[in-house]
């Protein structure tokens, strides 16, 4: 979601901590919230696929015992065996796969032979496999800190990296904040830069000056030129301020910025920019332009600027999906992951000089696709012929697709998961409109259900705002696919702010958190009761990030739900702004800072209609969260407490605004589940 504060207030955490961590039920657990925990941890995600330029082999990722490993297999997955350097899976971790233009050497990271490292945890180092051979994969590195994005030069004479040198975290706000210590802003910063090795061994350079924070970056296809996005540090702050550069692969070299999305004139003037691809030919640089509250989470139009400068170019104006991933096929054409209507879907698009057009859908998955790499990414051979991703849905777990790139979906190639089936409900797509918008949600049905009886119903919104909800099995993290479970109608809504409608969509909650998507979702639900046998006394709302914002904020305005779960929330924008260290993301969405203009603030703060809730309230937080900071969900716990409605604070220690412990991520989920059962009982 945003990318908030680092400040956790460790003296209040310390003071508050026995009744944070107070029980949030009664009784005996139900036996049901057990076997649901257990089924959801037995399934092997599936973080990465990659097809080899040739598009004869496919490689991919699988979690064993909480450690993942490599598994090779000809392009149908058949002959796989597990690579690396693991005597057997689940003993160290691999990952982080990228392939050589030959198709014959495969490039990875492992944890296997390396010493406890800079952040804590064992040092992955890049090792290098010869797949035609019977050798050992051959080691390239020796790091001290944090590795990220290989990928090979377009020559195949080197690997190029993003690396964090002495690296204490992971290079993502997601991951717990460090200690708010010495002087803030200026000491412990960390800097993530685009670093190669040769092939064939050597020294490692540093391509991109220290005083500049990289994200993301492409190769030309010369091998000559790297393009990125880049801002100062602090990484986590300044993701939206970053621009678009291009400089010689190699150290010391020039840089040529080619779009600073705040100095650029029309639709592009003061958004995000992610995902600069160069076109074949060398000669155009694309990438998706929009309105993201999170790096990673991309969504938007597709722009392109000359490799020389010059004003950048909208080739998607006014279309109503939402771009989230492409790859160049020719100097005229792209294929494009995008979300359509709360669906994955599949395109090829003809590439003008100013303009892209959608030629036809290759296909609209059943759920959540994606390579591991980005949102909605896709593994391609060098042809675009051969297409690879992994793919789950409500009804079927994670496993690899493939085939050839064509009218139909590829089919699965593996059967990791085959024997896990859903203990929840149905899914269904429910659309309607509201205000002018068109708008989805997804549905899931109680698990068992009887049209005779009459049902409670938990509304789920998701983070973001600048996201949107796809069909994907459930983990055992927190989520909204196991109430249905326990026999709750579940409803996941895509409101005005979401992917899915188009960029005019995704910007229309703009200075308007919580009112215009609380419409939509109400409207949204009158929909729903119109088509299933929803009691609507019986209605409770959860969501975590900007979905905890709303879980906060909405019973401030209506009374309609009965039972809240907040997940790492934001009670009091005001307040919000002064805690953290990461406010970049707030000028898009608010328009100007809160010393500017602090009413746009006021009026979506919870804090600020905080007597009007009623509403039992079960509030949990990481401790080091370093976007949805934890002191905004004691400012709530604080204010529910003294006017008598019944709460319950829960702060993780040491997690950040991604829950990474496994006893956690099924502690959390287990109290929810706990709570909706004491507030909204099934009967």
């Amino acid at each position: 979601m945003f990318k908030p504060t680092r400040l956790f207030l460790p003296l209040l955490a310390a003071l508050l901590a026995p009744a944070a961590m107070a029980d949030t039920h009664s009784g005996a657990t139900d036996p049901r919230i057990e076997s649901l925990l257990t089924q959801l941890g037995k399934v092997r995600n599936i973080s990465e696929v990659a097809v080899s330029p040739d598009g004869q082999q496919l490689a991919w990722v699988v979690d064993t015992n909480g450690k993942t490993g490599i598994v090779l297999a000809d392009a149908h997955g058949q002959h796989a065996h597990n690579v690396g350097l693991a005597a057997k899976p689940g003993v160290c971790s691999e990952y982080g796969m990228a392939w050589a233009p030959d198709s014959q050497h495969l490039a990875f990271l492992s944890t296997c032979a390396g010493a406890t490292g800079t952040m804590g945890s064992k040092q992955p180092d890049i090792y290098v496999l010869d797949t035609q051979s019977q050798s050992k994969p051959t080691r390239l590195s020796n790091l001290h800190g944090y590795v990220d994005a290989l990928s090979w030069a377009p020559d195949g004479k080197s690997l190029g990296f993003l690396y964090v040198e002495g690296a204490t975290r992971r290079a993502s706000a997601l991951a717990a904040a460090k200690p708010a210590l010495g002087e803030i802003g200026v000491e412990g910063i960390e800097v993530q830069r685009i670093a190669t090795l040769p092939a064939q061994g050597g020294a490692l350079q540093l391509l991109t000056p220290a005083d500049t924070y990289v994200y993301e970056f492409s190769w030309a296809p010369d091998s000559q030129r790297v393009a990125y996005v880049a801002a100062p540090p602090p990484g986590d702050n300044n993701w939206w301020v970053g621009q678009l550069y291009v400089q010689a692969a190699t150290s010391g070299a020039t840089r040529t910025a080619l779009v600073d999305p705040h100095t650029v004139s029309g639709s592009l003037h003061g958004l995000q920019i992610a995902l600069p691809r160069w076109s074949p030919d060398g000669s155009r640089i694309a990438f998706i332009g929009g309105l993201m509250s999170d790096q990673g989470a991309t969504g938007g139009d597709l722009y392109s600027v000359s490799a020389h400068g010059g004003a950048p170019v909208d080739l998607t104006p006014g279309i109503h999906v939402t771009p989230a991933w492409f790859s160049w096929s020719s100097p005229q054409s792209m294929l494009v992951s995008q979300v359509n209507n709360g669906h994955a879907q599949v395109a090829e698009y003809t590439v003008q000089a100013d303009q892209a057009q959608q030629q036809r859908v290759l296909f609209t998955a059943p759920g959540y696709i994606g390579d591991g790499t980005a949102e909605l990414s896709l593994s391609l051979s060098a042809d675009h012929h051969y297409i690879a991703f992994a793919q789950s849905s409500f009804d079927v777990a994670p496993e690899v697709y493939a085939g050839a790139v064509g009218d139909q979906a590829p089919s699965a190639v593996t059967s990791i998961n085959a024997g896990l089936k859903p203990s929840w409900g149905k899914a269904q797509s429910v659309e309607w409109d509201n205000e002018g918008f068109h708008v989805q949600g997804w549905l899931l049905y109680p698990a068992n259900y009887d049209p005779t009886k009459r049902y409670p119903m938990i509304v789920n919104i998701h983070g973001g705002p600048s996201s949107a909800v796809m069909p994907h099995w459930p983990s055992v993290g927190y989520g909204a696919a196991p109430f249905s479970a326990l026999g709750y109608f579940v409803f996941m809504t895509n409101p005005r702010g979401s992917f899915g409608e188009g960029e005019t969509f995704v910007q229309a909650n703009r200075k308007d958190f919580g009112y215009g998507d609380l419409r939509d979702t109400l409207t949204g639900v009158d929909a729903v009761e119109k088509l299933v046998p929803v009691d609507d006394h019986r209605l409770g709302l959860t969501g975590w990030s900007y979905g905890g914002f709303m879980s906060m904020f909405v019973p401030t305005q209506t009374q309609r739900f009965r039972a809240v779960v907040a997940g790492a929330g934001i009670a009091n924008w005001q307040s919000y702004y002064g805690q953290n260290l990461i406010d970049q993301w707030m000028i898009p969405f608010f328009g100007a800072s809160v010393y500017d203009d602090p009413a746009v603030y006021a009026k979506s703060s919870a804090i600020n209609f905080i007597k009007k809730v009623k509403t039992p309230t079960l509030i949990v937080v990481g401790e080091r969260d370093a976007e949805c900071p934890a002191p905004q969900s004691f400012e709530y716990w604080h204010a529910l407490r003294a006017l008598g409605v019944p709460t319950s604070l829960v702060v993780y220690p040491n997690e950040g605004h991604h829950f990474y412990n496994p006893v956690n991520q099924r502690d959390v989920l287990q109290r929810a589940l706990n709570w909706f059962e004491k507030y909204l009982p099934p009967q």
